[in-house]
Order: C-alpha cells, then structure tokens, then sequence
C-alpha cells in the first residue's frame, strides 16, 4: 500500500529529450504523505545500502518522505540489473508540500514497476509494517529479463549509437529494431539483417542443402547424407569408414548434435537425440581439430574464435559436479544468452560425455585435468571461446567469404573445423562444417582470452558504411504559424524531387498524401514518419503538448525552427508563465546539430541562442529590414561558413543575406500564402521556411519556386488562411485560438478591405479565465462586429467560455450592441454573414472545419455550401 494521504497528480513516461533531460525518463508529479522520520531515516538506508540522498536543482530539506521516492526508485532499477542513467526531485513553487521527481531509465516497464515497488516499500515503513525486500527485486529483476536487449543486438545498438546512427524499438517485448531514418533505415533482429533475405536464412537452416551449394563452390566440406531412419545412419557412417557427427538437418545452437560417433550403438543413440529437433538427420564425416567459428560481414572477416567445448579443470579434491557448478557461480555466466557466458548444463548430454572419458560425476579429476562436458563448443551449452582473427590466413579469409555469399547471407557465422586455423584448409583435412544466419557475436565482443573485437560495429558498417543512417529532419516549433511553415518546408522539398513526410496539427503527409488525420504534432507521430521507409526529408511540427506529455520523437535533428513564443495553454502541465513556455520550446532548438532558425522580433527566441551547443549556427528571420538584433548578427559574421545568415522583408521582396551578400527571392506577391501581401504572419512564416530550406542546403532558385508555387487551401494547409469568397464577401476560415493570432488574422482582414470586418469566434475552454478574457479584448480592438460562438468546453458550462470573450471584447470598448453571443457555430456563422455586405471581410477563427461553414450557408446558398463542401475532400 501506498503512504498514507500521498497523492499522485501526474505520471508520464518521457521517451525522448524533454524539458528535464535529453535521455528517458519518468516524472513523478505527487502531492503530500507523511512526513520523514529518524526511524525511517535509520532503516532506509540498512534496506537499501546503496541508497543515495536525494538531488535536485532546488534544495529539498528532506522532511517529507516523498523526497525519497527518487532515489528509491533509482536504486531499485539498479538492483533490478537496469539502472537509469540520472534522477532529481524538484520543488513545486507555490505548492510546499508538492515534489516533481524526475527519474532516468533504461526499459520504462521497469521503470514503472520500480515506482510502483518504492511506493509500497515507504508506505509500510511509514506504517512500521515488514516489507519483502527480496521478492520486489526478484520481480523487477523478472520484468528487466522480459525487456532486456540481447547481447548480440546490444552490441550492434552500442556501435550504432557510437557512429551516430539513431536506433528506434519496433515492438517492446522483442528484439528488432530500427536503426537509422526514414528511406536511409536498416532494420535489426539479433544479428539477421533487412538485408538477409528469407531463402539465405532458408539455406542456411537447411545443412545439407548448405554443403551441396558449398561443395559445388569449391568450398572444402565434410562427406555425408542426410537419413531418416537409424538403419540409413548406421549405414552411413560404415560407408564414411570412421568417426562420424551426427547432427539435426536444421536446428542451432549445437542442439541434438553429437560428435565422434565410432560404432552402430553410438550411432543410434546419436541419431535418437538428434531426432528430437529434426525429422531428417545429418551423418557425415568428423574432421579431427579444433572448432572455429569466422563472423563474416558484408564482404569482409570481422572476427574469428577457436571454441572450446564447457569443460572444468581438476584440483584434485572436488567433483566434477562440484567443478560445475563452481564454474556456473562465475558472474560471466547466465541463463541463456543474457550473459556473455552460458552456464554449463548438468544433463545427459553432459553424463554421456563424460562417460566417453571414463568419468562420472562423482569423479575427482586430478590437479590441471581438463575435463570435456560436451562434444561441441557452442557458447549456448557453455563453450567458451579465444580470439584468432590475426591468425587467418588471406585464403581461409576469402573462403568464408565466398561460402557467405554463396549462400546469400550478408551476415554470416562460419563454423570450420581442422587441425590449425593459420594454415590454409586445403593444407589439412579439414573444412567448413556449417554456415549460420544470426550468429551469436558474444565470442567476439567478450571472448575468454585473446583480443576482444567489436563485431557489433562491424555489422554496423556493413549496413551503413560510413553512413549515420539519418535523414534530414527540420523540427518546426512556436506558438502560432507551426503549421503552415512545416508545410511550406516540405512543399519546397518535395517540389525539389524529395520524398517527404510531415507532421502537422492536422495530420502526418507522406509525399503529399494525408496518412493520419488529427493532431499529429507529438512523439508518436515524429516516430511514424521517421520510420516511414519512403521518406527522404522530414518535417516534424513539435507542438508544447508533445514535448511536455512524451518528450521529443527524435534524438536531433538537422535544422530547428522556434517562430514566436506568446501566451497560450499557459497553467496547463505546470507551465505558468510565457517564459517557463519558452523554456519548453527551447527544448526542440536544444536538440539541433546543424542550424536554429529564431524570430528576431521576438525576445524569447533570441534568448535561446545563447543556449545553444557549440557550431550550431543562428539563423534569424525579421520582417523588420532594420531589427538591430538581425542587423547586429549580419555584421558579426555569424561563425558560419557561409558567414551570418538571415532572412528579411525589404519593402516587399523577401530576402537571404548570406555572408556579404544580400540576394532577393521573391516578391511576396508571387506567393499565395501571403494574400496578397495582407498576411503578414504568413510572410513571417514564409521567411521562417526559407531561412530553414537554406540552412538544410537547398539554393535560392528552388527556394523561391516552392514559396512561390505553394497555395495555402484547405487542401494544402487545412484551416490556416483558407480565403472563400461568398457572394461579395471574403470570408477567411482560421484555427486562430489564443491572442496573438487573433490579433493577426485580424489585421490581414483590415489590410484586405476597406470596409468593414467581422469575427466569429471563440476560445478553447481549458484556458484561464484572464487568458479568455485577453482574447476577447483582442477581437474588440480589431473587429468592426463580434460573433461569439463555443468550441469544446473542456468543463466549462455551456456559456461560460463565450460570456467571457464578450467581457473582454467590452473591456476594449466594443459597444454592446456589436458583442453577440450565438453558442452554436453554424447560428453564429450565419447571423455573422447577415451583418456583412459586399466587400465586407469575415474572420471565422478557431474553427475546427469548413464543412462548419459549408452547413451554415446551405439553407440560403445551397451552390456556394457545395463548393465548399468539396474543398474539404
């Protein structure tokens, strides 16, 4: 049970960088419980001896036992054999009794259960009731076991992740992951590849098959054939006349074989427990010598290891049983392939082994007696290995190669067998005995003596070469235009021959085709366009909520974009203040490797390039030819290659100061986004986009052409700027929802006009009343005539949200007789249009469709509702 009057306000699992850290994590917001004794103090730390003090930013005095909770939590992810890799707790101002703590993580199922665990263990400490310890470590230790990465695929991971190749897990409960982006991905399952095709697999399975191919190749393998019956492998291996292995058609791992069967009777036996994995079983010839196993990758060796079969040496007073199981308590080995050594197994296998050396397992081997417990090496029954790469000769190198793509595969183990491996394999009897796909690399990587090789990386560079596997992605992030400069971005890109995909608040476009519908401006989304294989540039629309509720969908990206930071969703998710918002934006401008494209006109945005890593260049736009900030950045110079760069408005010419020159792009007439030159928020945005395109290498022709070629409809870019005309009346749809795109929207229709301007809109519910407020004071000022209608409440009673815009539009000296509340959109949509005449410019802000305004024109202009109703499909 949890402590006493504890409560949890919030829980969320952080998958990517986020206003914390820039690894995953767990944040904890909790509230309360009991306070910290000395009792408690004195037992913690005799439960959990490696228990630290808590940490934080923000001193925490530790009399509250919540203030334990992070390092409580920490220390079980350690016991459970998956530590996090940082954690602190954080006051909560305003609230003395509250604490935000923030724990880092390696699998988040563990991080859950830990929470859980630590939950429980301060709640019957502060009861003074027993608490079992080691069951809840045995459980988590369960649950780290269910989700942990393979050392096989852990190392290919660690190489990637080295080379800077981003790596993302396809499914939690399973080894196979993605490495790299988009159209540049590969994907990984242990150590079969993307590229390993399903007939090399099939071969290789299939041993026969395996040395007939080989054998044709000219490759050295041992005679044989494959029987189904124990009379077809005693005849056999009288025909091979001598020792024979007898071995599964198509099972790994050495199970089901034996070998140096010498008579009818071992014969049998043999086939009999071969024949417990396969219904057809091979019987060839032994090659006397040692076992070897080559890991061939792409086209080259990267590694090779003399196996040696589990074996034990004597002392002369112990058993061999005793021997064992000594050998097992060795830290190096575990069950399965968790460790980099498998325990050795006391089985039948192991007695009958023994018996062929004349011992049982009672017997006491003399002092530096080696004693064999299997007639293969593989490391899964307990072999251990030693590293010989430097001793392979060029020849023996270019067979494993040739046998490795004789049978297709791209990453291969190649299993010989003979006498000395530095000798060439046509000098000696001996050959390749079989040729495996997902061959086990923790020989390689952790071998037993000799030199350790990092086959992880080798199969990292036969996937990617030199290659990180990235594609270029640009992070679109700010209050308002978020949107329509992501989709101006990938327009331009894909109008330059580049297949996109692009995240937007309206949905996820793959090369210009909506695959998702909805907000798509979060973790998820940026994950389903990274891992779309078609995709070849990325935009990422990253919105505050995605950011604050799972962090960021990408560990980097090439270029990032913040366009503004004003009041919006402010007291939602514990973000107050504009500038603990901006704080949250800076996360996305954080995370940029190469440029940061920032609003010069904007305070918050400047402040972060202060903040930014090293090399990363600023790039400011301005609609302002003379915004000093912008100025001053110009004539620094700017550490860039290129020299300072910047985006400006002269007059009405866009234009990109690139080192010392200042080259014009574009009229803003020629774009359509700009509405004539009357949008000025999309003039920002358009320069905004071309700051990033310039940043990701893009020239000014193909700039300007995809400025100049994107139409902001509500094909195109849905509920931003869409501009219908109904019988005289310009009527502007707009998702316009906080007061600084009100205050936008509003001056494009003045500038688009000389009559008069009307508004009908609302605010979303879960805003702060002042905040509603702010927005209806906003629309007084640039209405003529207001309109006020409800969205989603968001708990509100039905009323509240609108009776609040009208307080604010009066607050702005709106006569009443101009403020009407109309709760219904297609009501109010309707009784606004009866107040326009010809010439007349209607704002429709924070609207959720145009099928709203279609349905509101169809009782009177039933052709018009059509042909608006069209454009939304």
């Amino acid at each position: 049970m949890f402590p006493r009057h504890l409560k949890i306000h919030e829980k969320r699992f952080l998958r990517g960088p986020n206003l914390h850290a820039v690894t995953p994590c767990l944040m904890v917001f909790l509230e309360g419980g009991p306070a910290m004794t000395e009792d408690i103090r004195a037992r913690l730390p005799a439960m959990l001896p490696g228990l630290r003090a808590p940490s934080g930013l923000h001193a925490c005095d530790g009399t509250l036992l919540l203030e334990w909770l992070e390092p409580v939590v920490m220390e079980l992810q350690r016991l459970a054999g998956a530590p996090g890799q940082s954690s602190r707790t954080l006051m909560v101002p305003g609230c003395p009794d509250a604490r935000r703590i923030i724990c880092g993580y390696a699998f988040e199922q563990v991080a859950g259960a830990a929470l859980t665990a630590a939950l429980d263990l301060l709640g019957a400490l502060s009861r003074a009731e027993a608490y079992d310890l080691e069951a809840a470590v045995s459980a988590l230790q369960e649950v780290a076991e269910d989700h942990a990465i393979g050392t096989s695929t852990g190392a290919v991971l660690a190489a990637a992740h080295r080379r800077g190749i981003p790596s993302m897990r396809l499914q939690e409960d399973a080894n196979l992951f993605q490495l790299g982006w988009g159209a540049r991905q590969r994907r990984l399952q242990a150590t079969i590849t993307g590229a390993t095709s399903s007939i090399a697999a099939s071969i290789a399975s299939d041993k026969q098959l395996t040395k007939t191919l080989l054998n044709q190749a000219g490759v050295p393998v041992p005679a044989g054939s494959t029987v189904t019956t124990v009379e077809e492998a005693q005849h056999v291996a009288l025909r091979l006349d001598g020792p024979v292995v007898v071995k599964p058609l198509d099972a790994n791992q050495g199970k089901g074989v034996t070998t140096m069967c010498a008579g009818p009777d071992e014969v049998a036996r043999a086939f009999a427990h071969a024949r417990r994995y396969s219904r057809q079983v091979i019987v060839e010839q032994h090659f006397a010598g040692r076992d070897y196993r080559v890991l061939v990758t792409g086209k080259k060796v990267a590694a090779a290891s003399w196996r040696r079969p589990p074996h034990v040496v004597g002392d002369g007073l112990s058993t061999i049983r005793e021997l064992v199981e000594l050998e097992n308590l060795n830290p190096a080995r575990g069950e399965g392939h968790t460790n980099i050594l498998t325990k050795i197994p006391l089985d039948d296998i192991a007695e009958a082994v023994l018996a062929r050396q004349g011992y049982g397992w009672d017997a006491v081997p003399g002092p530096g007696v080696s004693v064999d417990l299997r007639g293969n090496a593989n490391l899964s029954t307990g072999g251990t290995a030693e590293d010989v790469t430097d001793l392979l000769p060029e020849e023996t190198r270019a067979t494993c190669v040739r046998a490795a793509r004789t049978v297709g595969l791209d990453v291969a183990g190649i299993d010989i067998v003979c006498e000395d491996i530095s000798r060439p394999l046509r000098e000696q009897d001996g050959g390749i005995i079989e040729v495996n796909a997902a061959p086990g690399i923790r020989m390689h990587q952790y071998p037993s003596r000799g030199k350790a090789r990092d086959a992880g990386d080798a199969i990292a560079e036969a996937l990617f070469g030199t290659s990180d596997g990235r594609i270029p992605v640009v992070a679109v992030t700010g209050t308002n235009g978020k949107t329509t400069t992501s989709l101006l971005v990938a327009h331009c890109a894909r109008e330059a021959g580049l297949a996109t995909g692009v995240t937007t608040t309206e949905g996820i476009y793959i090369d210009g085709q909506l695959t998702v519908a909805g907000d798509c401006t979060g973790y998820h989304s940026a994950r389903s366009v990274l891992s779309s294989p078609e995709v070849e540039f990325a935009v990422l629309e990253t919105a505050r909520g995605g950011i604050l509720k799972r962090g960021l969908g990408f560990d980097r990206c090439e270029v990032a974009v913040v366009l503004n930071v004003t009041a919006d969703h402010l007291g939602l998710d514990g973000i107050e203040t504009v500038a603990e918002l901006a704080r949250v934006k800076a996360v996305v401008a954080g995370r940029a490797s190469k440029a940061v494209v920032l609003n010069a006109e904007d305070e918050h945005c400047i402040a972060m390039a202060a903040g930014l890593a090293e090399g990363v260049e600023v790039i400011y736009f301005s609609l302002d030819a003379d915004n000093p900030v912008l100025l001053r950045h110009l004539q620094r110079g700017g550490g860039s290659a290129h020299g300072a760069r910047g985006v400006y408005l002269q007059d009405t010419t866009v234009v990109l100061a690139d080192g010392e020159r200042h080259q014009a792009l574009l009229d803003v007439h020629a774009m359509p986004v700009s509405l004539g030159g009357c949008a000025r928020y999309n003039i920002a945005n358009a320069l905004a986009a071309a700051a990033a395109l310039a940043a990701a290498g893009f020239g000014r022709p193909e700039i300007a052409a995809g400025l100049a070629s994107f139409v902001s409809d509500n094909k195109h870019n849905p509920l931003r700027s869409n501009v219908f005309d109904v019988d005289g009346v310009t009527v502007i749809v707009d998702y316009a929802h906080n007061a600084a795109a009100y205050a936008a929207v509003a001056q494009t229709a003045r500038a688009m006009t000389r009559g008069r301007v009307v508004g009908v809109v609302a605010a979303p519910g879960d805003r702060r009343d002042a905040d509603i407020v702010n927005m209806g004071r906003v629309c007084g000022a640039g209405f003529d005539e207001l309109m006020v209608f409800e969205v989603v409440n968001r708990g509100r009673p039905d009323g509240e949200t609108a009776a609040l815009l009208a307080r604010g539009a009066r607050r702005a000296r709106m006569e009443r007789r101009h403020v009407r509340i109309e709760l219904h959109v297609h009501e109010a949509l309707r009784r606004g249009l009866a107040l326009c005449r010809r010439g007349d410019v209607l704002v429709y802000a924070s609207a959720s469709s145009i099928l709203d305004l279609a349905e509101a024109l169809r009782p009177t202009k039933w052709e018009i509702a059509q042909w608006i109703a069209a454009q939304a499909t």
